[in-house]
């Protein structure tokens, strides 16, 4: 699964909410597909979908199976949602920010860890991972990138010469 966005507040009285993500684009999120809530760290509720519709290219509003209530829908609020890999193919690419959790793997180094954070510099996305105790930024540009695989969950890499000696010291 992959984390995607969070439910951010309830729309209306019977229990629809508004949901932001990650993914750049408003075509994605489908009637059929399963929206699996963090409920408790590690803990993920399924919710079916029984309705949605983009607001924007950054929030839908949903309806989901057994909750027709906005008291229910409050209980939600601020939580993560995932989805399942499968439904985001295609999309991967568009949006660094889907791969928060991945292992990113230096050709020479090695597995440097998981990405912990992805944030934007301008027009650049930097993966933040703890790499021997260190806090690392890592450019994630074209040319560096190998293969991105959303199936494993892994970025194969090419970092240049040096990069990870400027945070090790």
């Amino acid at each position: 699964m992959i984390r995607i966005g969070k439910i951010v507040a309830t729309h209306g009285l019977n229990g629809a909410m508004v949901m932001t993500h990650v993914v750049g684009n408003s075509k994605w999120l489908k009637k059929e597909h399963v929206l699996h809530v963090e409920m408790q760290k590690g803990s993920y509720i399924p919710y079916f979908i029984s309705q949605c519709k983009p607001s924007n290219d950054k929030e839908y509003i949903v309806n989901v199976e057994d909750i027709e209530m906005v008291e229910s829908a409050k209980k939600l609020v601020s939580r993560h949602v995932y989805v399942d890999e499968a439904i985001l193919k295609g999309y991967e690419k568009q949006s660094p920010l889907l791969w928060i959790g991945f292992r990113l793997i230096d050709k020479n180094s090695g597995d440097l860890g998981p990405i912990e954070d992805i944030l934007q510099t301008g027009n650049q996305w930097l993966a933040k991972l703890t790499y021997k105790g260190a806090e690392v930024l890592i450019p994630l540009i074209e040319q560096t990138i190998d293969a991105l695989d959303i199936k494993t969950k892994t970025i194969n890499m090419t970092l240049p010469d040096g990069l990870l000696e400027v945070y090790l010291g």
